[in-house]
């Protein structure tokens, strides 16, 4: 039975799809393949960091007992090679930032410090034991957690990981993304149009928009208002851990999406969310298979994309908050609020004095996606009555986020 009842908000929609979602297995990634991939446990470092106790600076290792005075140069410590001896009192050894600080010297003067004559230095100030010496240990120490469980690995937890010994990390496996666009009205871009035709593009660019999110996708063919023809492609989607469908959601007589997934077993969850654009988006499951239905106007798919596929595909790698991250700004221009549903209105963001600045753009009718290409923001604005006034805050959306 298809559901006809009252229109879900967007948050209990976001709800009902997060209830459903499994995480996927975990595989092991090699730290260099691991970029935008989600940890599925913690990775833990395998060595003290650093190593051992190394310089922080250009200067001369020393004991801070012997400070200020006049010392002996005994040697020079370079970067990955070990002093060949302890340091004696009186002496000093010139040292490389990064160099093993060498047994017996406790603390390491900066060059700019030391007045050099030949094989001596003369230290005019005193120095504290420690100063300028990395600790061994003192970024982590070996079994310490680098990364927590549920993070997207960017390129400072990579670094870390790389820097504590990790050749392999633990990450959920990427979920599989089937895209197919319908419509017996769509054409390949680069083709002549037939009267009536219209470019597909919902495809490409949903493909974008899941795949930032962590996705492998593959991109069906599309497929015409036939019966025969979406019962094939829909089969074959669903194999996918996620189908995601563009077209075909709403009630009209070529409208076959959502009944025929209903024939192949799914279970519809929701359809119809009290959001403008994307009022008609679909949600159901067949088995551990997530199925997004989305509307054919370009917008509206995007906008349903957003806020209902992509934090599902967050939370199938285990991703600690898997919904979209609304961030606070200050409306340039009023806007007026619907009274029945909550809008997502197409801005651009730019930092102002007091922080982000949302532009609303001209154009904001679900099939202008033209008008959308100049567009980094969804702002939320929340159903009710009356406007909201300029230099309002608001909540919006960064488009494109992983």
């Amino acid at each position: 039975m298809l559901n006809v009842g009252a229109l879900l908000t967007m948050q209990e929609a976001q709800a009902r799809v997060l209830e459903r979602v499994r995480t996927l297995a975990a595989e092991h990634v090699a730290v260099a393949d691991a970029a935008g991939r989600v940890t599925a446990e913690p990775a833990r470092s395998v060595v003290d960091l650093p190593p051992f106790p190394s310089s922080a600076m250009d200067g001369y290792a020393v004991r801070a007992a012997d400070l200020p005075g006049r010392l002996s140069v005994v040697g020079h410590v370079a970067a990955g090679v070990p002093a060949e001896r302890p340091l004696g009192r009186g002496d000093a050894m010139a040292i490389s930032t990064g160099g093993v600080v060498p047994d017996g010297a406790d603390a390491v003067i900066p060059i700019e410090y030391v007045v050099n004559y030949d094989n001596t230095i003369e230290v005019e100030s005193s120095l504290a034991q420690g100063k300028h010496v990395r600790p061994r240990g003192g970024d982590a120490r070996a079994g310490d957690v680098v990364v927590e469980a549920g993070f997207r690995l960017g390129a400072a937890q990579l670094g870390a990981l790389a820097a504590s010994g990790l050749a392999a990390v633990s990450c959920a496996r990427r979920p599989r993304v089937a895209v197919l666009a319908t419509g017996t009205e769509l054409a390949r871009p680069g083709e002549p149009l037939a009267p009536g035709q219209v470019y597909e593009s919902n495809a490409l660019m949903l493909a974008a928009a899941l795949a930032a999110a962590g996705a492998d996708i593959e991109v069906l063919p599309v497929v015409a208002d036939d019966e025969t023809a979406h019962r094939a492609a829909l089969e074959r989607g669903l194999e996918a851990d996620v189908l995601v469908t563009s077209g075909g959601v709403s009630v009209g007589p070529h409208d076959l999406v959502r009944r025929i997934e209903a024939e192949l077993g799914v279970e519809e969850i929701f359809w119809r969310v009290a959001i403008k654009p994307g009022k008609p988006v679909s949600f159901g499951v067949r088995g551990l298979t997530l199925v997004f239905g989305l509307p054919g106007n370009p917008v509206s798919s995007l906008v349903g994309c957003e806020l209902f596929a992509k934090p599902a595909l967050r939370a199938l790698q285990g991703l600690r908050d898997p919904l979209p991250r609304f961030e606070p700004g200050r409306l340039a221009a009023a806007l007026r609020r619907n009274d029945s549903r909550d809008e997502l209105v197409r801005a651009r963001a730019r930092v102002g004095p007091d922080g982000m600045v949302l532009e609303p753009l001209s154009g904001q009718e679900s099939h202008m996606i033209v008008h959308s290409a100049a567009a980094d923001a969804l702002v939320h604005v929340p159903l009710g009555e009356g406007e909201l006034a300029a230099g309002a805050t608001v909540s919006w959306l960064r488009l494109g986020a992983a």
